[in-house]
């Protein structure tokens, strides 16, 4: 797979086995609709497997990442992809090797908020709704804040979950884009 916009567009990251990575087109789509968004913002990647929508959020500006993953081998995967790129700064990089809810829960701890968070859990688990509701539920998102869940297409999520309403969806092929804010 290749980071296909910004400052690491063409280069090559690896990928973790057994994972259902973003497609291209999608990415492509994800970050033509954040385009405005993204200069400088803290991003969220839950459920990140190899990083490349975090990866993908750095090269074209965002100011920090953050990737939660509870399996070490996609961790792993994701340290390596991070060193080929150089991106190491503990200021612009952190790491939750554990479950979304928890990290969730750790990050709230320590106070960070997030511009933007991206969702891409297994699909047809009911996981994108449950961990929305958790997002809306804890104190990470800043100002203005946008989260997006990547979701199968048969997947239905409502109009507002907690402290958060969705504003946009984008379907491409099998796969939706949903759109949530404050």
């Amino acid at each position: 797979m290749k980071i296909i916009g910004g400052d690491f567009k063409g280069r090559a990251i690896k990928m973790p086995p057994g994972i259902r990575p973003t497609s291209d087109k999608v990415r492509e789509a994800l970050f033509e609709i954040l385009k405005d968004r993204i200069e400088g913002v803290n991003f969220l990647d839950l459920f990140c497997g190899s990083g490349a929508i975090g990866i993908e959020a750095l090269s074209r500006g965002a100011g920090a990442a953050s990737f939660v993953d509870n399996n070490p081998r996609v961790i792993s995967v994701l340290k390596k992809n991070l060193s080929l790129l150089d991106l190491s700064d503990p200021s612009m990089i952190n790491i939750y090797k554990k479950g979304a809810v928890e990290a969730l829960a750790d990050i709230q701890r320590v106070g960070s908020l997030f511009d933007i968070v991206f969702i891409d859990p297994p699909y047809g688990k009911d996981m994108a709704k449950n961990n929305l509701i958790a997002i809306s539920r804890c104190d990470i998102l800043a100002r203005n804040a946008m989260i997006v869940a990547e979701i199968y297409k048969k997947e239905i999520l409502p109009e507002s979950i907690g402290s958060l309403t969705k504003i946009r969806t984008s379907r491409y092929g099998d796969t939706m884009l949903e759109f949530f804010a404050k």
